[in-house]
């Protein structure tokens, strides 16, 4: 291959790089909080390393296509040879040290950046519970006393604690430009910390499919500049019409689509945890009422009770309280 040839070859190469990378814009590759960089970093490390091994492996199929091509009389014919010790060792050992050094970055890693650890950072979290609904999201604030859907608004340099769950199917949760996906189950909670490094808006969407109206179960996280124009936009919120009450709730259960943003004023103490408590079935209680104590089940058919499946209630209520 000439010299002119390769050049054309890499610059093709270059070309096609750069097209492919100008899509990244507004994903994983283009971080805004600390998760979100420490991931990126790690994809780029990880890539890197086995790009060590397919990189030469693609330039020397093509070598040996080119050297060893019929047309070429001049290249070494050595039909009797089987083995050499020296490749052996180049083939296996090099992948060996990088499966090696990708292990180590990922176990540590693994840990470093658990979903359930708090940010090593300064603030004090902000405490949101999340509820994944057909097809839209619920963002409680505990601590604020309000509750809005499709949207999310943090203050930027701030780390927010995040407590998650669904109210039927799983669901995943994810700010690709924050970092860390995490599922949400019904009948338990998941946790996750992450962090704005920068104001603005960043997509959100449910990263696992879960029926008809998925592609639109979208929202927007909103990080803003300062505390004090996040403490602005809660009083804003605290103004609206509507509270969120039990039976309010049981109405944002019901399927549906492109959901628009909506703010709550208020929200019926202990929702999430309700939310969260609802499948116990064999407690005997529903808790999600207006009245705020949770009221008997009706008692399940005699026919239909050995269909339920047997559960430990030790292990059942650990699971549910992790």
């Amino acid at each position: 291959m000439t010299d002119k040839k390769v050049s054309r070859v890499i610059t093709g190469l270059l070309i096609s790089g750069a097209a492919l990378l100008s899509g990244c814009s507004g994903g994983v590759l283009d971080p805004k909080g600390q998760v979100g960089v420490d991931e990126k970093n790690l994809i780029l490390i990880a890539t890197g390393l086995m790009l060590l091994v397919v990189i030469p492996v693609i330039v020397m199929t093509l070598v040996f296509a080119w050297k060893y091509r019929a047309s070429n009389s001049e290249a070494e014919y050595d039909p009797k040879w089987s083995h050499s010790g020296k490749i052996e060792l180049v083939v296996w050992t090099i992948p060996i040290i990088i499966v090696v050094i990708l292990g180590t970055i990922t176990w540590a890693t693994t840990h470093s950046l658990d979903p359930y650890q708090p940010l090593d950072h300064d603030s004090e979290p902000l405490q949101v519970e999340v509820v994944s609904l057909n097809w839209k999201w619920l963002f409680i604030y505990p601590e604020q006393n309000i509750a809005t859907v499709n949207e999310l608004v943090i203050p930027a340099h701030r780390q927010v604690a995040f407590k998650l769950t669904s109210e039927s199917v799983m669901n995943s949760f994810f700010i690709p430009q924050l970092g860390s996906q995490i599922y949400t189950m019904a009948a338990m909670a998941t946790r996750l910390h992450l962090i704005a490094d920068e104001p603005g808006s960043y997509d959100g969407f449910s990263a696992n499919y879960s029926g008809e109206g998925f592609s639109e179960m979208k929202f927007k996280t909103i990080a803003m500049a300062d505390e004090q124009s996040f403490d602005d936009w809660v009083a804003r919120v605290k103004e609206a019409d509507a509270a969120l009450t039990g039976s309010v709730y049981q109405q944002l259960t019901e399927p549906s689509e492109a959901d628009p943003v909506a703010y709550y004023s208020s929200v019926k103490p202990g929702l999430f945890d309700d939310i969260v408590m609802k499948y116990m079935r064999h407690h005997g209680h529903t808790p999600l009422t207006d009245q705020g104590d949770m009221q008997p089940m009706p008692a399940m058919p005699a026919e239909h009770r050995h269909e339920m499946p047997a559960h430990d209630d030790a292990e059942f209520m650990h699971e549910a309280e992790e």
